[in-house]
């Protein structure tokens, strides 16, 4: 049977408040748009997210794709739904049963309000301390556990009813760039690229339904053109090379390595072409429009292959079919048994860093901590100080240093007296050298664990904020459990 090719089936777009506004319903439905990623800028409560979805269902009918990026760690959406630890943190506690068990816990949320597309694990290996965007996302730095147990993540998703989409392809690990800030470059030849950032994915395609691409040059495959947009790549490696017959996704292309350089319409286009099934484009109703009638430009003009977007369609549809959205409840037993699991991760994966002591019982404590972290684009905002003060006051007497950034504060300047003292890194910015003769007696490490490295003191390391992490941080500053963590990536890069 045929149908005509539109441009809108393979296409996902992002929208912009708690409700679905009149301009981006009719866009949905004059293009037959058929996915739709939500941020938090879209998310407000269980109630009002589910009906949202079933408002994009109703619209986009029963291939409606509806995605979202609930990694676990600081890259959340729905922070309403029971908060899983970072990849980094599962890796910490290198337990492939634990690991399945949170991604399942993270499904059973995202499956009830409707979300059918999780766009997690990451891939990507821990082999460069200053990527400014992998970090703790990363299950560590050995090729073969991280995929094993991101493998063993996305078994529990699976099961729990909602698509992963492993990311991102072919590797954003040894990159010291963001690429939604710039164009990065990963120039190795392929021969290190097979034993290193591309052996993940070679492991896992076979059991993964989807995988998004990285906005990175591979000069190895092609000098120019970053992998989201070279045919070498996604067509001659992935497709005929490894035979996957999964959906591709690119990533978000309005970042600056694709929207400055290209442009949205013409990537997307550039991407269809290249091998991609479905592209991701974040705009505003104008540009979206301009991206889909590029799209279907290319489609009417034959720019675009018919065959090859009659298969990609052919691989949407059945992943829509095989994880379908369908709202429905979420029962507070279900949510309380993931909270438990979730809480079990974050107590597994907490690492000493050196000698670290704990307080004494009641003794009183000098906090540093930042008033405020803004989120990155990719993960969201850190705790607020005063939510760590709040979390730590009914067990330890305060002595409180707040600070807008951490720049401005001065060691020299707090007073000699003995106080036990924890500098809180509640943010992913490392530190710099003037601030690496800093001494507290116990450096309590937040979010990015790269931070330990900078800071010459003892730390217990959580890979994450939230308040199961928070509450097993408080567990063992209390003496209540051990920290049997062992970090899965070197903290500094190799000499």
């Amino acid at each position: 049977m045929t149908y005509p090719l539109r441009a809108g089936e393979h296409m996902m777009i992002e929208i912009w408040g708690h409700t679905l506004d009149p301009v981006t319903e009719d866009l949905i439905r004059r293009n037959g748009i058929r996915a739709v990623c939500l941020f938090r800028k879209n998310i407000d409560s269980f109630a009002q997210t589910q009906a949202l979805v079933q408002k994009l269902r109703d619209i986009m009918g029963e291939h409606a794709l509806i995605a979202i990026d609930q990694e676990g760690g600081a890259a959340v959406r729905a922070w309403f739904l029971p908060l899983g630890p970072s990849a980094m943190c599962l890796g910490a506690a290198d337990d492939e049963q634990l690991a399945e068990r949170v991604g399942e816990a993270t499904a059973h949320g995202l499956a009830a309000l409707g979300i059918n597309w999780n766009f997690a694990p990451v891939l990507d290996l821990n082999n460069n301390p200053r990527n400014p965007i992998v970090g703790e996302r990363s299950f560590g730095a050995d090729p073969v556990r991280a995929t094993q147990l991101a493998l063993a993540w996305q078994r529990g998703s699976l099961r729990g009813g909602v698509a992963c989409a492993l990311k991102h392809f072919p590797g954003h690990g040894d990159t010291d760039v963001d690429s939604h800030l710039a164009l990065p470059i990963v120039d190795k030849p392929r021969a290190a690229l097979e034993q290193y950032e591309l052996a993940p994915f070679a492991l896992a395609l076979p059991e993964s339904p989807s995988l998004m691409t990285a906005h990175i040059v591979y000069p190895a495959f092609d000098a120019e053109r970053p992998a989201t947009l070279a045919p070498s790549i996604l067509t001659g490696l992935l497709r005929e090379e490894w035979g996957y017959q999964g959906v591709v996704i690119s990533d978000a292309l309005n970042m600056k390595a694709i929207r400055d350089v290209y442009g949205q319409p013409a990537g997307a286009v550039m991407s269809l072409q290249a091998g991609a099934d479905m592209v991701l484009v974040m705009a505003d109703a104008a540009e979206t429009q301009a991206t889909v009638d590029a799209v279907q430009t290319a489609i009417e003009q034959g720019a675009l292959d018919a065959a090859a977007l009659r298969t990609s369609r052919q691989r949407l549809q059945e992943m829509a079919a095989r994880f379908p959205s369908q709202p429905h409840a979420y029962t507070p037993s279900q949510d309380a048994r993931d909270r438990a699991v979730m809480l079990q991760g974050w107590l597994r994966g907490l690492t000493l860093h050196g000698n670290a002591q704990r307080p004494h019982p009641g003794q009183k404590i000098r906090l540093l901590v930042a008033r405020e972290v803004p989120g990155d684009g990719v993960s969201e905002a850190g705790i607020r100080g005063q939510e760590l003060v709040e979390a730590l006051a009914p067990h330890f007497p305060l002595d409180v240093v707040q600070y807008e950034h951490v720049s401005e504060l001065d060691w020299q300047q707090l007073p000699q007296d003995g106080l036990f003292t924890v500098l809180a890194s509640t943010g992913r910015e490392r530190y710099t050298a003037s601030q690496q003769h800093w001494q507290p007696d116990l450096h309590l490490v937040l979010w990015n664990p790269y931070q330990a490295n900078d800071i010459d003191a003892p730390a217990l390391i959580s890979y994450g904020f939230h308040p199961e992490a928070l509450q097993a941080c408080i567990s063992w500053l209390k003496g209540d459990c051990e920290a049997p963590g062992r970090m899965p990536a070197p903290l500094a890069a190799a000499a």
